[in-house]
């Protein structure tokens, strides 16, 4: 007597406990008999430890119907009146052995779905974290928030199949980061309705899946999408509730990312001295976090980006040196595969200069925007970053000839598709 290591393996992909393993079962008996099953983690537990080697048919039946394989393939002998013939596949009996190994009753079996197991979600968690690599290279465009809904759609199709608790809440994270990967990519482009429209419905997966890491990134987008609508009120709270969360209070890197964000309101509604003081812890939170395995989608936060949004701190509070050394600082350290997060840190620079009334160095820092992209169409939220330079430059000096040759360069980028 000795474990099945076959059936405990199965179990393991699937994300089974010995309890959850009991309750497939028995709804697999409700299914085929039309009456509740009695198994108990007991009898799993036998399964497990090799005490039932061969199960009786009713259980049989259940364990083929939960694993879509045969009795054989987990490990186990089948009663003989039920044995798969070893010559090749042939049309299942079409009535259950009762637990005396005779015909029951004659009801069909149906047919039900596969179950779903980690393997599966691996398969579309890669998926994500190639949407993830591409937003890096490009920033949000219309194809990357299609193809972000149709994996959703994938992931929502399989909650339908069989799985255990702990699958279907990791297919409610997936589902909840591919509806964030549609509306982050829709706040790139500045269409911030139907931003918002994927925001509500990834809150709710999010909350279904109880990750508080996918909560976490709910949060910090619904305070982007405020910051994008100048709706600082509404900024100020998303943050909070980002600072707040369950992965700010159990991570610091988590924390550090919802206070920087709070810092970002504060600059917005006028308080200075808040927008430091938020700044400041910030950057204390994230020097105390671990290098802990995180998301992939969290890649983009460490010193570069906190110095970055520094960078727009600074600028909001009117400390334009201090902004321009931020800039500086993120650039610095910005990994060149983040071509947007690269283009985005640089407009920043150009502004900062630009206020210290520095408009022929401005206008060369912002031209850098264009050569970073590389002919791809900017974002959205480039393109307001790049027309508020575009506005102040010509309020500063609107009959230079670098202000003339930096518009003609404007209109040709801006006509890009």
């Amino acid at each position: 007597m000795g474990t099945n290591r076959i059936l405990q393996s199965r179990m393991q992909e699937l994300g089974l406990t010995q309890e959850e393993l009991a309750g497939q079962l028995n709804k697999a008996l409700l299914d085929i008999t039309g009456r509740p099953g009695d198994v108990s983690s007991r009898t799993v537990r036998n399964l497990l430890n090799g005490q039932s080697k061969r199960p009786i048919g009713r259980t049989c039946a259940a364990l083929e119907r939960v694993f879509g394989c045969p009795v054989e393939n987990l490990g186990f002998s089948a009663p003989r009146s039920m044995q798969h013939p070893p010559e090749g596949p042939v049309r299942r009996r079409d009535f259950i052995v009762s637990t005396t190994g005779t015909a029951a009753a004659a009801a069909p079996v149906i047919k039900t779905p596969k179950s779903v197991g980690m393997t599966d979600v691996a398969r579309i968690a890669a998926d994500m974290n190639q949407l993830i690599e591409a937003d890096d290279r490009q920033g949000g465009h219309t194809s990357l928030a299609s193809t972000a809904l149709e994996k959703r759609a994938r992931v929502l199709a399989l909650q339908q199949k069989s799985s255990s608790e702990r699958v279907r809440r990791v297919l409610y994270a997936l589902a909840a980061e591919f509806t964030t990967i549609a509306a982050w990519a829709h706040i790139d482009l500045r269409d911030l309705d139907t931003a918002q429209r994927h925001l509500h419905e990834s809150s709710t997966f999010a909350g279904l899946s109880q990750d508080p890491p996918t909560g976490m990134r709910v949060w910090i987008n619904m305070a982007m999408l405020a910051y994008q609508r100048k709706n600082w009120a509404e900024q100020l709270a998303a943050a909070q509730a980002a600072e707040a969360s369950a992965a700010a209070r159990r991570d610091p890197f988590f924390s550090s990312m919802g206070r920087v964000r709070v810092a970002l309101a504060h600059a917005c509604m006028g308080d200075g001295k808040a927008a430091q003081r938020s700044l400041g812890a910030a950057q204390e939170t994230f020097h105390r976090a671990a290098e802990d395995e995180r998301p992939r989608w969290t890649a983009f936060y460490g010193p570069a980006e906190l110095n970055h949004l520094a960078a727009i701190i600074f600028n909001y509070n009117g400390q334009h040196a201090y902004a321009e050394a931020m800039a500086h600082r993120a650039l610095a350290t910005i990994p060149l595969k983040f071509r947007r997060n690269r283009a985005l840190a640089i407009c920043q620079l150009a502004l900062a200069q630009l206020r210290q009334g520095e408009p022929e160095q401005a206008t060369q820092t912002a031209s850098k925007v264009f050569t970073i992209m590389d002919g791809t169409p900017l974002p959205g939220r480039m393109r307001t970053l790049i027309g508020d330079f575009h506005r102040d430059l010509f309020q500063l000096a609107p009959s230079t000839s670098y202000a003339r040759d930096w518009a003609d360069r404007m209109r040709e980028e801006w006509s890009r598709a």
